[in-house]
C-alpha cells in the first residue's frame, strides 16, 4: 500500500535572517546535546565514534523538527517513529506529564537495532506541551547471545539483547532506580550502560535549558513559527529537486550475501518513480522476512531512504519535510518491513544496502546526481573474554567497534578512502583509543591497494585491519556484508573489491564458511583477526581517467603496477 505525508503549513511570512538566525540556534541547541553526551558517555562507540543523535520533535504528530548537525543521520528518520511510541505509551499510562522521560530500545516502534536506546522527554511551556526533546545513543552491550549484540546467528529478537518497551526511566522528575536495576542485572558493563544513560540525561537537561532561553528571547511563537517555516522550505526544495529528474520509472536490485542462518542472497529491490514533483519508492519486489539478523523495521527502513535522499539533495533542512514529497510502498512481511520476533541485529548492512539501490536508481536518472556504490558494511566486530592481570582477574571485558571502507566514485571526483558509512556521522574508533580500552594490538592499519573500483572517478580505497589479541584467550564475533557481490560502479564505472574476514588459529588463516558472518572464534595470545574491506564502485568509463591522475594512483601505492597496466589498456 502506497502512502505519503500531507501536511499543510502558513505560507512562509518571517524575513529570512531571522529565519536563518533560528535555524541556526535551534541546530546549536541539538550540536551542544549531541556534545554533552559525547564528553560524558563511558562507551567509545559513543564518546569517540559519536553514534548518537538528539533532536526536537513536534509536539503533536512527534515529526522531526530540527536534529543537529553532529547526530548520526540514520536516527534522524527514525526517531520520529520513536516518539510516537513514546506518545502512544503515555497516553496509555495516565498521559503526557511534565517531568517525565521515557525510555526504550524496542526497534520495532522506534526502529534500528535493541543497542540504540532512545530516551523522549516531553518539553512544556507554561503548563502546556511545546515539543519533545529526545536523545539516541549506541549502548555498548545490553545482554543477549552475543557480547556487542551483533549475533549473526540470531532467530529471534529475544536472542539478540534485552527488549525494554517505553518505560519512565524519570518520573515526575524524579529517577527511577528500579528502571536502572533491571537495565543493570541486563547488561556485561553495567559501570558503561550508566554512564552512557547519565550523559543522555544531562543532554536532554542542557537541551531543555538552552530552549528555555532561545523562547524566551525570541518568544514561543516566533520559534514556533520558524520551524513550520523550515519544514515547508524542505518540501519546496524537496519538489524541486524531484521536479529536475526526468519523469519516468528506475529500477535497480542489489543483494545481501546471506541471513546468518542459511547461506543464500537475499534481494533488495527498488522500483523508483519520479512524477512531476513526486517521487515514489517501491520495494514491493525485496525479499521476504529471513530467520537471520538482516531484517530491519519499517521505521528502520523510511530512515534509509531519508539518509539516502539527504545524501542526494544535501541542501535540503535536516526535519521531516525531506519525506513529505515522497511516496512509499513497503508491504509488510519483507525483509525490509519485518515485525517481532524476527532478528534486526544487523540493521545497518540491509540499510546500507537499501541506500546503495537507492543511489544506483537514481543514477540512471541523473548520473550526475548519484554516487557509485560505497563498500557497503560496517564490519562489527566484537572481541569479548576475561581479564587474566592480578588487579583485575576475572573482569569481563568486550571490544566492539566498527570500520571502514572506500566510498564511491562521484562526478566531481574520485571516492573518499577509509570513510565511515554512509548512514553515519560517526568516526571510526582510532586505534590508539581501543588499544588503550582493550587488551589489543593493532598489527596493521592501513589503506587497501586496488580496492577502489576503476573509472573516470576512482572509487575509494578499503582498509586492511589486523588485530591481535594480547589475553590469554578471547571469543570473536563478526557480522559483516559484501562477501558475495561487490560495490557497483556507475556510468561504466567498475565495481569496488568484495569484503574479506579471515582469523588466526594454530599459524593457519581461515574464513568464514558464510565469508561476512560468523560466531564464536576463539583465539589464544598472539593470534589475530584480520579485515579486508571493500572499496568504493568506480564513476565514468575507465578509458576516460586521466593519466595523471593514474601515475598519482600508482605513486601513492593506491593501485599496483599491475592494475595501473590494466587500467591503462
Amino acid at each position: 500500500m502506497a502512502e505519503h505525508n500531507n501536511t499543510t503549513t502558513a505560507p512562509p511570512s518571517m524575513d529570512p535572517v531571522t529565519l536563518a538566525v533560528l535555524r541556526g540556534r535551534l541546530e546549536q541547541i541539538a550540536d551542544e546535546m549531541d556534545a554533552t553526551l559525547y564528553r560524558s558517555a563511558f562507551n567509545p562507540i559513543i564518546a569517540e565514534a559519536h553514534d548518537a543523535c538528539h533532536g526536537l520533535y513536534d509536539a503533536i504528530s512527534g515529526d522531526t523538527l530540527v536534529q543537529g548537525k553532529s547526530g548520526l543521520p540514520v536516527f534522524v528518520g527514525a526517531m520520529a517513529f520513536a516518539v510516537r511510541a513514546a506518545m502512544r505509551a503515555a497516553g496509555e499510562r495516565g498521559g503526557i506529564t511534565a517531568g517525565d522521560t521515557w525510555l526504550f530500545n524496542d526497534p520495532y516502534e522506534g526502529g534500528t537495532h535493541a543497542n540504540d536506546f532512545k530516551l523522549v522527554r516531553p518539553f512544556f511551556r507554561g503548563g502546556k506541551l511545546y515539543c519533545f526533546l529526545a536523545s539516541a545513543a549506541h549502548w555498548h552491550d545490553v545482554g543477549g547471545n552475543v557480547p556487542g549484540n551483533y549475533n549473526p546467528a540470531a532467530t529471534e529478537c529475544w536472542q539478540e539483547a534485552v527488549q525494554i518497551p517505553p518505560v519512565r526511566i524519570v518520573r515526575g522528575g524524579v529517577f527511577d532506580d528500579d528502571v536502572l536495576a533491571i537495565l543493570k542485572a541486563n547488561t556485561r558493563l553495567p559501570d558503561s550502560l550508566w554512564g552512557d544513560l547519565n550523559g543522555q540525561l544531562a543532554a536532554l537537561d542542557l537541551g531543555e535549558r538552552r530552549l528555555h532561553d532561545l523562547l524566551d528571547q525570541y518568544g514561543d511563537a516566533v520559534v514556533q513559527q520558524a520551524m513550520g517555516e523550515l519544514r515547508t522550505r524542505a518540501v519546496k526544495l524537496m519538489q524541486s529537486h524531484i521536479a529536475a529528474l526526468p519523469d519516468g520509472r528506475y529500477s535497480f536490485s542489489d543483494i545481501l550475501d546471506n541471513d546468518g542462518v542459511k547461506d543464500e542472497a537475499l534481494t533488495i529491490a527498488l522500483d523508483m518513480t519520479v512524477q512531476g514533483e513526486r517521487l515514489t519508492l517501491d520495494f514491493s519486489r525485496t525479499s521476504p522476512q529471513c530467520a537471520g539478523p538482516v531484517n530491519i523495521s519499517r521505521a528502520t527502513a523510511i530512515a534509509a531512504c531519508y539518509v539516502a535522499l539527504k545524501h542526494l539533495f544535501p541542501d535540503v533542512p535536516a526535519n521531516a519535510g525531506v519525506l513529505d514529497a515522497v511516496d512509499f510502498v513497503l508491504p509488510e512481511g519483507l525483509v525490509i518491513s519485518a515485525a517481532r520476533p524476527r532478528p534486526v541485529g544487523g540493521y545497518t548492512e540491509t540499510i546500507l544496502r537499501m541506500i546503495d539501490v537507492i543511489f544506483s536508481a537514481t543514477a540512471q536518472a541523473d548520473p550526475k546526481r548519484a554516487m557509485a556504490q560505497a563498500y557497503g558494511t560496517i564490519n562489527a566486530l566484537s572481541i569479548a573474554g576475561l581479564r587474566t592481570d592480578a588487579a583485575r582477574k576475572g573482569q569481563r571485558w568486550v571490544m566492539f567497534s566498527f570500520f571502514g571502507g572506500g566510498h564511491g566514485g562521484h562526478s566531481d571526483g574520485d571516492g573518499l578512502s577509509h570513510g565511515n558509512a554512509p548512514i553515519s556521522t560517526a568516526t571510526i574508533p582510532p586505534l590508539e583509543i581501543l588499544e588503550a580500552a582493550y587488551p589489543v594490538r593493532f598489527t596493521q592499519w592501513a589503506l587497501r591497494p586496488d580496492s577502489g573500483g576503476d573509472g573516470q572517478h576512482r572509487g575509494g580505497l578499503g582498509a586492511i585491519y589486523e588485530i591481535e589479541l594480547l589475553e590469554q584467550d578471547a571469543e570473536v564475533f563478526i557480522f559483516g556484508e559484501r562477501g558475495k557481490a561487490s560495490p557497483q560502479g556507475i556510468s561504466g564505472g567498475s565495481a569496488g573489491s568484495m569484503n574479506v574476514f579471515s582469523y588466526e588459529n594454530d599459524s593457519e588463516w581461515k574464513q568464514p564458511p558464510m565469508r561476512s558472518k560468523m560466531i564464536g572464534i576463539r583465539l589464544k595470545q598472539g593470534e589475530r583477526v584480520r579485515l579486508e574491506t571493500p572499496g568504493g564502485g568506480g564513476y565514468g568509463a575507465p578509458a576516460a581517467r586521466e593519466a595523471a591522475a593514474r601515475e598519482k594512483d600508482l605513486a601513492m601505492g593506491y593501485v599496483s603496477a599491475n592494475a595501473a597496466t590494466k587500467g591503462k589498456a
